[in-house]
């Protein structure tokens, strides 16, 4: 009895270490399953955040090239701008210099053919003007209706220049000064007021009470060589005629 006894404990002992075993195995696994499981998951949200993340950087890149482009477009369209203003600009000065150069080319060619003109019918060109000297003599009036129908009139010595003109031809002559309106009251031909004057010692003087109401240059190898004489006088005279000018007075008659 004692041996069937002892048989079924160690039977029993064998089925509950079985069952014990089974049960142990079986918590393993399930503990081995969760343990494989979690580590995954755990891998799928860090390749899915990695990979919004990585859509955000995408967006932001394409905004930012998006925005350095129309920035660039920009530029290049002021720049464009800027250029096409400037051309503009050029082309007008350049059409205006052109223009500039044309009226000076036109200027040059007429003074050109003025001067051969003039200096064919005996004129003689000095500081902006031409002048004409007579080779014979009249009175002072009819010497500057000479000068009118040449579309001149006599000289006016209204500068340093024209008076050393004058010294240089050493010829007496007749000059646009008169006092004939108002006795003392010295004017040019153009009506304009005599405010430098060259007289030589002692002029204008009305010499003997004559009425010398006419200016020559009868001390011509002096300086100052102005003098008063009668108007009737004869003597050679001096027209002068502006460039691009034409008579600015009415013409006198012409004595008999």
């Amino acid at each position: 009895m004692a041996t069937v006894f002892n048989e079924e404990e160690s039977e029993i002992a064998m089925v509950y270490e079985n069952l014990h075993g089974d049960s142990a195995r079986s918590h393993c696994g399930k503990d081995r399953k969760v343990s494989a499981v979690q580590p995954g998951m755990k891998l799928y949200r860090l390749v899915a955040v990695s990979f919004g993340l990585l859509c955000l950087l995408q967006v932001a890149l394409n905004i930012s090239l998006h925005l350095s482009l129309y920035s660039s477009y920009c530029t290049a369209l002021e720049i464009v701008k800027k250029n096409l203003s400037d051309c503009d600009n050029k082309t007008l000065d350049m059409e205006a210099s052109i223009e500039t150069l044309t009226e000076e080319r036109d200027e040059l060619k007429k003074k050109l053919s003025d001067f051969d003109y003039y200096s064919q019918q005996g004129w003689v060109y000095f500081s902006g003007s031409f002048y004409y000297v007579s080779e014979i003599k009249k009175t002072w009036n009819n010497s500057r209706y000479d000068c009118l129908k040449r579309g001149a009139d006599l000289l006016i010595v209204n500068t340093k220049e024209k008076q050393e003109f004058l010294h240089h031809l050493q010829r007496r002559i007749w000059i646009g000064l008169t006092d004939r309106e108002i006795e003392g009251t010295w004017k040019w031909v153009d009506g304009s007021p005599l405010k430098t004057s060259y007289w030589a010692t002692d002029e204008p003087n009305s010499y003997e009470s004559t009425d010398e109401d006419c200016g020559d240059t009868k001390f011509f190898t002096e300086k100052n060589s102005w003098n008063d004489s009668p108007c009737e006088y004869l003597l050679p005279w001096t027209c002068e005629k502006k460039k691009n000018s034409s008579s600015l007075t009415q013409q006198p008659k012409a004595e008999i």
